[in-house]
């Protein structure tokens, strides 16, 4: 293990809140052996940031070649990042990214910037871009879930995590109040960043009432832009919690929760993170291997050989979206008892 201290440390990941939440180990990694952590975040990723132990900072910036809804290119914009940067003087940077992507053009602005070491997994030849090209096995790139692809990455750059720590995602605490609620209620989140990984609103209206005719209390999440779905899916048996919680917010309910229903999506990396069993409703889009909660009890519900498997598609590209509208109430509740009573 590291154990001199290594100046200020840019760590950077701009995707979104649920890519961020997955860097924890790796951060936590870095801060055992830095001065001082700065996270570069999108827009979208910011808030997460914040709530990762070991931040010290958090910058923001929308890239326009990480984003799914990605800005146009603005050399201005593209300066006005390589002079923050400059002001930091980071003594060295760990670019992290997902493996469909590139960390070359960052490091790129990043080394513009005078950063004098640089680390990355690339498969591209990064020329002097970088100072620690790591490699993750082809085989991995499937099986190996994120939170340990990403902590590979801040080994190789010669960092690793504190005697003790377990290396399963977390969040800063203490958390706010979770409004006086009873723990033990089931968190059904129907909303996701991208539509091909969503349960259908008639299913989740569905297992919100098939939960409450279980006996179990049900709050329904959503952020500021899902109030219509969260109203819709709460009905008259659940408590429609829409667009009223920050992220910390969202974090402490979750961790009062007795199990939470969500699909690939942040929060469900949120709730891993404050230790809830999570019943996950997965699109095999993306392998479940790599995406699906990390570290904390799981049961997977969707067709993972669905034809969708692993095409990376936003929109569902197979009428009918029959990977998840396969997934019941009735599995939903099941898959809730299963978890709660163990």
């Amino acid at each position: 293990m590291v154990t001199r201290r290594r100046g200020t440390v840019l760590v950077a990941r701009l995707d979104n809140a649920g890519d961020v939440l997955l860097q924890g180990p790796l951060v936590r990694a870095v801060a055992a052996s830095a001065e001082r952590v700065v996270f570069l975040a999108g827009p979208a990723g910011a808030e997460a940031a914040a709530l990762l132990p070991g931040v010290d900072e958090v910058l923001t910036w929308a890239c326009p070649w990480i984003l799914g809804d990605p800005p146009p290119v603005d050399a201005a914009d593209l300066a006005a990042l390589t002079d923050r940067v400059r002001a930091l003087a980071p003594d060295e940077a760990v670019v992290s990214t997902s493996f469909h992507q590139s960390p070359l053009p960052l490091a790129l602005l990043l080394r513009a910037a005078g950063v004098p070491r640089i680390s990355a997994t690339s498969v591209d030849y990064p020329g002097s871009l970088l100072d620690v090209r790591h490699r993750v096995d082809q085989d991995d790139e499937v099986d190996l879930p994120e939170p340990e692809r990403a902590l590979s990455l801040a080994r190789a750059a010669g960092f690793d995590l504190p005697d003790g720590d377990d290396g399963r995602l977390a969040v800063r605490r203490p958390l706010p109040p979770a409004g006086g609620l009873e723990p033990g209620y089931v968190v059904v989140h129907p909303g996701a960043s991208v539509p091909a990984r969503a349960w259908p609103a008639e299913r989740c209206a569905e297992a919100v009432e098939a939960l409450a005719d279980a006996g179990h209390r049900v709050l329904v999440t959503g952020g500021p832009g899902e109030r219509a779905l969260t109203a819709a899916v709460a009905g008259t048996r659940g408590v429609d919690l829409g667009g009223t919680t920050t992220l910390a917010q969202t974090a402490a309910l979750l961790d009062g929760a007795a199990a939470v229903v969500v699909g690939n999506t942040g929060p469900a990396h949120l709730a891993a993170a404050v230790g809830t069993p999570v019943v996950s409703l997965f699109a095999p889009v993306v392998p479940a291997a790599r995406w699906a909660p990390y570290g904390v009890p799981t049961v997977l519900l969707g067709d993972q050989d669905a034809p969708c498997r692993l095409t990376r598609a936003r929109e569902c590209p197979v009428p009918g979206h029959p990977c998840l509208t396969s997934v019941t109430a009735d599995d939903v509740v099941a898959a809730v008892e299963k978890l709660v009573s163990a």
